[in-house]
C-alpha cells in the first residue's frame, strides 16, 4: 500500500504543477490543422523498469519504448505500416553495385538543450555526429551491444573493432564510413544486403553527440540527449520517466502542424496489473498494453474495434504481433546440455492448455512452429515442425537422456520476471505440467526485468522465461538469436544475442546464406531451413505466439497498433473535450 500511495501521490503531484504549454488563455486545447489538437501528458505504464537507455546497449523493449521518443537515426518506421522512411536523412542514393550508399541529411536538425554543450543550448546535427556514433558501434567496450549491424558487413568494420579490443586506439579510421561534408556521408557495404536500411532504423544506429558520451559515459543509462521529438525531462528511477515536447523538433505532419502535439509523456512502473487496470478505469492512465487475465472478457464487453465507436466506453486494439513467447534452456555448461533433455520438456508441455485457460485467449495462437511468430508476409512458419504435447515422446526422450520416469533428474530453477501475475500463472502452469508428465520438478525463481537480461547475457540460468520481440520487421531478427559467432569461450562472458549459447554449424551455414541473398525470397527460405534445424535441436521452448490487447480511452486519437508494438508519439493528439465528454488530460 505505501508503494502504491507514493505512487498516486507523485501523479498528483504531477497534474497539480503540470504546464499547459499546449493550452490557450482559456485553457482549451490548441486547435492544428486537420482538426488536431495541442496540448495534453501522455500517461502510460511499463510493468518493468528500464534497463539502459543508450543506444548501443538497448536490448530489452521497456528501454527500446522509452529510447525511440528521446533518440532518432537515419531512418524510421511508420507506426501503422511499419515501412522504412526517412527520419535524419533528406534522401539518399545507392550505387549500381548496391554497395556504396549516399546519404544527404537534414538541415536544421538540433540536439536536445543539455549543460553538455556550450552555453546549454543544443547544437545542429552534423554529418561528424553520425560517423561518430557508428565508429563507436564499431568498438569494443563494455557498453556495447550493438557491433552485430556493421559486423562482416560494413567495409573495414571488423578490423577497426578487432584494433579496439584491450582499449586500443585503431591507427586507421573505418574504411567505409566517409564524410564528404557537414550534410553527405557515404557508407560502403562488403556486399549488398537487403534489410540495411532497416538496420539503420534500429536502436543501435540512434544518433546522440560527442559532448553528451564525454559529460555522462555510463550514465547515458539514464541521461538520454538525442534528436527526437521529446526530451527527458526527469527520471525517477523504479518509479516514473517523464518526457517532455522537443519544442526544436524537425518534423511536420502531413498538414504542415509542427511535431509533437503532446505537452510530456509519463511513463509509470506499476507491476501489478490489477493495480494498472483500476488506474486505467479512473482515467489516471490514457492506455494500458494487456489485460489480466481474469479481467479480460469484462474488459472486452465494454470496448470496440472501431475507432470511431463512440457508443464504447474503450477503443481495443488487437493484432498479431512479432512477438514470441519462450523458455530458454542454458545448452552449454549445464544440465540442458543434453538434447534429449530439452526434447522431453518441449513434448511435456499443453500450449493449448496454457493459451485458453491460463491466459484467456490473450494470444495469437500456440507455439506449434519455429521461434518466428505468423507475422511476416511470405514467410511460412507453418512448414517448421515444432513440438506439441506427446506424453509418450517426452518420456521417451526423458528416459534416453538417462532420466527414467524422472529420476535422479535435479531440481531446476525457473527464472522469471512477474510482468503483473501472468507470467507466474504460466510458470506455475509448466510446473504442474512437467510433474505430470515427466515427474521432475522445478523451483520458480520471480526477479526483476533487468536481472533477467542479466542472466541472460552471463549465462547465469539454467531454464529462463523470456519474450522475443523484433526490432525490424524480418524473421532475421529472430534467428540472429542462434548464430554462434558471437558465443564466447566460457561462462560468465557477454553472449548477445545468442543467449541459450546454442551452436550447430549448419544452422550458421543457412543463417549465412540467408543474409547473403540476393532477394528477399531467397532469404526466407534459407532462414526456414535454418529455423527447421533449430527446433530439431530444441534450444529453446515456444510458448506461444502473441496478440496482446491494447485499450485506449476514446480521446487518444492517432496511435495505430502494429505488430512490433513499435511506439511513435510524436504524432498522437488528444481529441478537444467537446467533442468526447472528456478532458485532454488523463490524469
Amino acid at each position: 500500500m505505501k508503494k502504491l500511495f507514493i505512487i498516486l501521490s507523485l501523479a498528483f503531484l504531477w497534474s497539480a504543477c503540470d504546464k499547459k504549454e499546449g493550452e490557450n488563455e482559456a485553457g482549451k486545447p490548441l486547435v492544428a490543422q486537420g482538426d488536431r489538437y495541442y496540448g495534453g501528458t501522455f500517461n502510460l505504464n511499463e510493468p518493468e523498469y528500464i534497463k539502459n537507455l543508450f543506444p548501443h546497449n538497448i536490448i530489452d523493449v521497456y528501454s527500446y519504448r522509452v529510447a525511440s521518443q528521446v533518440y532518432e537515426g537515419l531512418f524510421k518506421y511508420e507506426q501503422d505500416s511499419l515501412n522504412v522512411v526517412p527520419c535524419l536523412v533528406e534522401s539518399y542514393t545507392v550505387d549500381n553495385s548496391r554497395t556504396l550508399y549516399t546519404f544527404k541529411l537534414k538541415k536544421g536538425v538540433f540536439f536536445h538543450d543539455d549543460e553538455a554543450f556550450d552555453g546549454g543550448k543544443g547544437r545542429e546535427l552534423k554529418a561528424q555526429d553520425i560517423k561518430y556514433c557508428f565508429t563507436r558501434l564499431c568498438t569494443e567496450y563494455v557498453n556495447n551491444q550493438g557491433f552485430h549491424v556493421f559486423d562482416s558487413l560494413l567495409v573495414g568494420a571488423n578490423e577497426y573493432y578487432a584494433a579496439t579490443k584491450g582499449g586500443k586506439t585503431p591507427a586507421k579510421e573505418i574504411e567505409g564510413l566517409k564524410i564528404i561534408d557537414d550534410y553527405t556521408l557515404e557508407l560502403r557495404l562488403i556486399k549488398p544486403h537487403s534489410m540495411f536500411i532497416h538496420k539503420l532504423a534500429r536502436p543501435e544506429t540512434f544518433v546522440y553527440p560527442k559532448e553528451v558520451f564525454d559529460k555522462y559515459g555510463m550514465e547515458m543509462r539514464i541521461k538520454a540527449v538525442g534528436t527526437g521529438p521529446f526530451k527527458m525531462r526527469s527520471v525517477n528511477e523504479g518509479i516514473s520517466i517523464i518526457l517532455e515536447r522537443n519544442e526544436n523538433y524537425h518534423r511536420t505532419d502531413k498538414f504542415g502542424n509542427k511535431l509533437p502535439f503532446l505537452d510530456a509523456i509519463r511513463i509509470q512502473f506499476i507491476q501489478d496489473k490489477q493495480i494498472e487496470l483500476l488506474e486505467f478505469k479512473q482515467r489516471k492512465l490514457d492506455m494500458m498494453y494487456r489485460l489480466p487475465a481474469d479481467k479480460i472478457f469484462e474488459m472486452l464487453e465494454e470496448t470496440t474495434e472501431d475507432p470511431d465507436g463512440a457508443q464504447s466506453k474503450y477503443i481495443l486494439q488487437r493484432t498479431p504481433e512479432t512477438q514470441t513467447q519462450i523458455l530458454s534452456f542454458l545448452n552449454q555448461g549445464s544440465i540442458f546440455e543434453n538434447v534429449n533433455v530439452r526434447k522431453a520438456i518441449s513434448y511435456a508441455i499443453d500450449r493449448e492448455k496454457i493459451l485458453n485457460y491460463v491466459l484467456n485467449k490473450e494470444g495469437f495462437k500456440a507455439g506449434i512452429h519455429g521461434l518466428t511468430p505468423p507475422s511476416f508476409r511470405d514467410y511460412d512458419v507453418e512448414q517448421i515442425k515444432g513440438y506439441t504435447l506427446k506424453p509418450d515422446s517426452a518420456r521417451y526422450y526423458m528416459t534416453k537422456a538417462g532420466y527414467p520416469n524422472g529420476k535422479g533428474f535435479p531440481i531446476i530453477a525457473l527464472d522469471l520476471n512477474p510482468e503483473g501475475n501472468r507470467n507466474t500463472s504460466v510458470a506455475n502452469e509448466l510446473k504442474k505440467q512437467l510433474k505430470d508428465q515427466l515427474n521432475i520438478n522445478i523451483e520458480l525463481n520471480t526477479i526483476p526485468h533487468a536481472h533477467i537480461t542479466e542472466k541472460c547475457r552471463t549465462g547465469n540460468y539454467n531454464l529462463i522465461r523470456l519474450s522475443w520481440i523484433a526490432d525490424f520487421p524480418s524473421p532475421e531478427a529472430f534467428m540472429w538469436m542462434f548464430h554462434s559467432k558471437y558465443i564466447p569461450d566460457g561462462l560468465g562472458k557477454s553472449s548477445y544475442p545468442n543467449i541459450s549459447r546454442y551452436k550447430n554449424p549448419r544452422f550458421d551455414q543457412y543463417y549465412e546464406k540467408a543474409l547473403n541473398a540476393p532477394s528477399k525470397e531467397e532469404a526466407y527460405q534459407n532462414f526456414l531451413k535454418a529455423e527447421q534445424i533449430m527446433m530439431a535441436d530444441a534450444p529453446i521452448l515456444v510458448l506461444w505466439y502473441d496478440e496482446a490487447y491494447r485499450l485506449l480511452h476514446p480521446h487518444v486519437k492517432n496511435f495505430p497498433n502494429n505488430p512490433m508494438q513499435y511506439r511513435d508519439f510524436s504524432e498522437v493528439y488528444f481529441k478537444q473535450a467537446e467533442d468526447t465528454g472528456e478532458g485532454t488530460e488523463a490524469g
